[in-house]
């Protein structure tokens, strides 16, 4: 197995957290939405390319993610895609809706209207994912603060 790397145009568009269980999880850099992006550790392109065994933790992995963003940012609504015309590496969106955000109710990938996140809107995201699924979620080490 080859050692993994990211897509580039994953990398240039998001924030890496850290890892969630198996995967490597990502935060898009657009602050209008709470918008995770789960990235397996994978060389398959396709979730029915996975073993069985790898496809039920990344499906754990997306429940307990999926849960955390309703949860912990109060949304009307998760959406949870794995499209891959633009970017064919196996990645995950986990985005949570408001009925009243930016693009409601079309989907958010593919518009333009952006807002960067601060250092502490991150740290303070990081935070919570530590707190709140800490079975899961270990960060990056450029995020750990003593």
């Amino acid at each position: 197995m080859t050692t993994f790397s990211l897509n580039q145009q994953l990398d240039h568009d998001c924030i890496a957290l850290g890892t969630f269980g198996r995967s490597q999880l990502l935060l898009f850099n657009n602050s209008l939405v709470p918008w995770f992006i789960l990235v397996p550790e994978t060389e398959a392109c396709e979730i029915f390319d996975m073993k069985p065994d790898e496809q039920t933790i990344l499906f754990d992995e997306i429940n307990q993610l999926g849960r955390f963003v309703d949860r912990e940012f109060n949304t009307d609504k998760v959406n949870t895609a794995a499209i891959g015309n633009i970017v064919r590496q196996l990645h995950i969106h986990v985005v949570g809706r408001y009925e009243d955000d930016y693009c409601w109710p079309n989907v958010v990938w593919g518009t333009t209207e952006k807002k960067s996140y601060t250092t502490t809107e991150v740290q303070s995201i990081i935070i919570r994912l530590t707190t709140k699924v800490d079975d899961y979620f270990s960060p990056a080490c450029e995020h750990i603060t003593n």
